[in-house]
């Protein structure tokens, strides 16, 4: 196997942390150990208005309650808001969007989602605006990335770089920040696989070449009852609630072990890391 420097964990703290993000830092915490690489905890929090504290304490709470370690990153909701937000590295997405400017790849956008699901229930953007000549310099559109006669899926033609508050979309500050931290091992769920498309995509516009060369690890993904993805909208599988019903961090991990056809008796993440490839 490959020796990588440096893997993440990149919870959003929109939500109680959930069995789906227990699979995906498992088998990031279990590659890294197998790999050498260094495990970063950064918190993507640039949705500001879904950000709570209790949220982000649940991060740590969870990660501790579950013995995940991870070498680099905020220890307390202190060192996250006083150094780790997003919101510090504000400048260095404002540098790529400047970049992607100049070299000519974006065209402002006028389309709310309203108007946008409207025209295209299934949520694909045509590139209604391409052509329109708006000015990037309005304050209330989105910037979107030209694709014009690139490969990539049809939900990521033209995609957003820059929402229309102004905050870097998360394309975009999902990239600059692995580049900005030397990551070159990334796990994340198979629903993220398009999103990684559109990512190298992204990064070669910007010449972000250790970005391009980054090793992508897509896993299964959890479903519940229904058949459907979890979220953190699905309270009864988030770790806090599990918890509460007295659940141990053994009995988590079986959970997710049993989520995903493990047969075998799983209490700790690093049994994650057997026969791994078979989740990925």
């Amino acid at each position: 196997m490959n020796r990588f420097k440096r893997t993440r964990i990149a919870p959003t703290p929109s939500g109680y942390l959930h069995l789906g993000n227990v699979l995906s830092f498992a088998l990031t915490a279990a590659l890294a150990k197998q790999t050498g690489a260094h495990v970063l905890l950064r918190i993507d929090d640039l949705d500001q208005a879904r950000v709570k504290q209790n949220y982000i304490d649940d991060i740590f709470e969870t990660l501790e309650f579950l013995k995940l370690p991870w070498d680099e990153g905020p220890r307390t909701y202190a060192d996250y808001k006083n150094t780790y937000s997003q919101i510090h590295r504000m400048q260095l997405y404002e540098d790529a969007l400047q970049q992607l400017r100049q070299q000519g790849h974006l065209f402002a956008c006028e389309c709310s989602r309203s108007v946008l699901f409207a025209r295209h229930p299934d949520g694909v953007y045509m590139g209604t605006c391409r052509d329109k000549g708006l000015s990037l310099d309005n304050p209330g559109y989105n910037w979107r990335i030209d694709t014009s006669g690139a490969t990539l899926p049809p939900n990521m033609q033209y995609f957003v770089v820059r929402k229309r508050d102004g905050f870097p979309a998360y394309q975009l500050a999902s990239v600059v920040d692995d580049v900005q931290s030397g990551v070159d091992l990334i796990v994340r769920g198979e629903d993220l696989r398009e999103s990684t498309q559109a990512q190298i995509y992204l990064a070669g516009l910007l010449g972000y070449d250790s970005f391009v060369s980054a090793t992508f690890y897509h896993h299964v993904l959890l479903k519940g009852a229904r058949g459907e993805k979890l979220s953190k909208s699905s309270g009864a599988t988030s770790i806090q609630y599990l918890r509460k019903q007295g659940q141990t961090a053994e009995d988590i991990y079986q959970k997710v072990g049993q989520l995903i056809g493990i047969s075998e008796v799983v209490s700790d993440w690093e049994q994650f890391g057997v026969n791994w490839r078979r989740y990925l």
